[in-house]
């Protein structure tokens, strides 16, 4: 890894990858066993900051607005999201949570050969994967979700199979955090360059004499404000891949001038292509909460366990610590160290917005809505989420983790009174509908903007122009398993 102030200001090579996260790392690291390649990261190195490294300060960097902070928050629809600005990208703030995605998500990406899609999965997994312990709190709630109809229970397994199970996590017996730049040691270090704090503001295409834009190199800048350029050596394999996520990879398609036409002139973007698609489809899966206080201590632990529903809702835990990283005085008297947090998230999702740029600057946030809950079906699946939370909080096997006097209702209310986003609601829940639309948060696990068959082929190749593909999750069509981790590591290896 270097700084990218130290990168010559010209320079060339087979292949340049733009964003080094859970798609980028394993793709850059595949290609350099036999080709030169340029792996351009915006964020800085994971390694020794320990708010991404230790389990105990997970979460901390979401209340970070500094700069240099390994994640950056945006807001959509009075929801606070985060984006990863960082080595190693998602994996290195997310909670470490870590399952395979079904059999749809494979045919939907285009992934036919069965053999290499377990045989990638394998490859992060040797690295970055984990079984974990499984303490008393999380057992207890495991056996709760069985006790309310999520069945069978299929103990440890990275597979996606119906029914409770425990899966894998990023985090070792120590609590430490293994991200995808760990994947790094795969590499051919003859082969690969990996420069930080590299922000690319657009991607260069000849046009002269041609029928379709040939991409051929990347302007970027370093941490210092000075350009620099990379380009491709010229060969009939050689290309730019866009591996930058949801937000920046359709952000960066637009700044280079392929997009929504009315959205590049308002920008003075010179248009190069114009396609309406990008930054269409976005989604995010939202996440809704109940937190359940405890008469006994809670031991902290983030996602473990899931229950997989029939109806295509994901019932996960966190328990003992602050899941809503705000003033424990938030919680009225109880303590986020004497409870837990359930937490339910939908599949899909149906509902969809779209994405816009703001300015012509690559490191601000985009404009981006997600219609929570826009669709009448996701709510329905949020309402019937919710019910076998409320069903699990009240079974046999969780009674010691919950006061005998609370009511279902004054733990929803005590819920809606938690500053978990920006949304103005009433205090106390009438409908599970109003609850879901009230209490809605991100699960982090948004997608879209340049989707496969909208915006890329079946190849990733994005149409109506040569020599580029997108290979991240702004090309998924539906959020896979109850986490896309797994299957976006896979994508690009």
């Amino acid at each position: 890894m270097h700084e990218a102030t130290k990168a010559p200001k010209i320079s060339s090579y087979d292949y340049i990858v733009i964003g080094g996260g859970a798609a980028g790392i394993p793709l850059a690291t595949t290609l350099s066993a036999n080709y030169s390649v340029l792996l351009l990261e915006r964020g800085g190195s994971p390694y020794g900051n320990p708010n991404i490294t230790s389990v105990f300060n997970f979460g901390s960097y979401f209340l970070d607005d500094s700069p240099t902070c390994p994640s950056q928050k945006f807001i959509s629809e009075g929801v606070i999201n985060s984006r990863a600005r960082v080595l190693g990208g998602g994996t290195c703030i997310n909670a470490g949570f870590y399952s395979r995605g079904e059999e749809k998500f494979n045919k939907e990406a285009r992934l036919l050969d069965e053999k290499l899609v377990h045989e990638s999965y394998e490859w992060t997994e040797k690295v970055m994967v984990f079984k974990p312990m499984v303490q008393k709190w999380q057992s207890t709630l495991r056996a709760a979700l069985v006790e309310s109809g999520v069945t069978p229970d299929n103990g440890f397994t990275y597979d996606h199979v119906i029914g409770t199970k425990v899966s894998g996590t990023l985090f070792d017996e120590n609590g430490t955090r293994h991200t995808a730049a760990d994947l790094l040691q795969y590499a051919n270090p003859k082969g690969l360059s990996v420069l930080l704090h590299a922000t690319v503001e657009k991607i260069l295409f000849k046009t002269k004499g041609r029928s379709r834009p040939l991409t051929y190199g990347v302007l970027f800048e370093d941490s210092l404000g000075n350009k620099h350029k990379a380009y491709l050596k010229g060969g009939p394999k050689d290309e730019i891949i866009l591996s930058a996520g949801a937000l920046a990879s359709p952000q960066l398609l637009m700044l280079s001038g392929i997009g929504p036409k009315e959205q590049l002139n308002a920008h003075k973007i010179k248009v190069l292509l114009p396609q309406p698609l990008v930054g269409k489809g976005m989604a995010d899966n939202p996440m809704n909460s109940i937190f359940v206080p405890s008469p006994i201590p809670v031991e902290p632990s983030i996602v473990q366990v899931v229950g997989i529903t029939q109806f295509g809702s994901y019932i996960e835990e966190a328990g003992g610590f602050n899941f809503i990283f705000a003033n424990p005085s938030a919680y009225q008297g109880f303590s986020p160290q004497m409870g837990g947090f359930f937490i339910e998230k939908i599949n899909g999702p149906l509902s969809m917005g779209e994405l816009k740029i703001k300015n012509l600057d690559p490191a601000d946030n985009p404009s981006v809505t997600f219609n929570y809950f826009k669709e009448p079906k996701d709510l329905q699946k949020c309402v019937s989420g919710i019910k076998i939370i409320l069903k699990a909080a009240e079974s046999k096997a969780f009674s010691n983790y919950k006061y005998a006097n609370m009511t279902m209702k004054d733990i929803l209310d005590l819920n809606l009174k938690l500053p978990v986003n920006l949304r103005v609601h009433a205090n106390t829940s009438s409908t599970l509908e109003q609850y879901c639309k009230d209490t809605v948060r991100s699960m982090w696990h948004y997608h879209g903007g340049c989707r496969i068959g909208k915006v890329v082929d079946h190849e990733y190749k994005v149409f109506g122009v040569d020599a580029l593909r997108v290979i991240d999750g702004s090309t998924i069509l539906n959020s896979p398993g109850t986490n896309p981790q797994a299957s976006v590591l896979m994508l690009g290896r």
